[in-house]
């Protein structure tokens, strides 16, 4: 089965990422992120930067509880 759609690269307030299409509107919490294309161009795009899959609030406390 072919996929012929396009998608786009999301993220939410928690830097978590995601792909969804490009014909619908984003759901509410998730904004764009600037990359549109194939599904696997898009997954590919989210393994190169979504390096740490902590969310932000946790990276945060933990950042400072190192401070502390």
């Amino acid at each position: 089965m072919s996929d012929d759609r396009t998608y786009r690269v999301v993220l939410n307030d928690e830097e978590q990422y995601s792909v969804w299409w490009t014909d619908r509107d984003l759901p509410s919490g998730w904004r764009n992120e600037g990359t549109e294309g194939t599904r696997e161009a898009c997954l590919a795009r989210i393994s190169e930067i979504w390096t740490d899959m902590r969310p932000l609030s946790l990276r945060q406390r933990m950042a400072e509880n190192a401070n502390a």
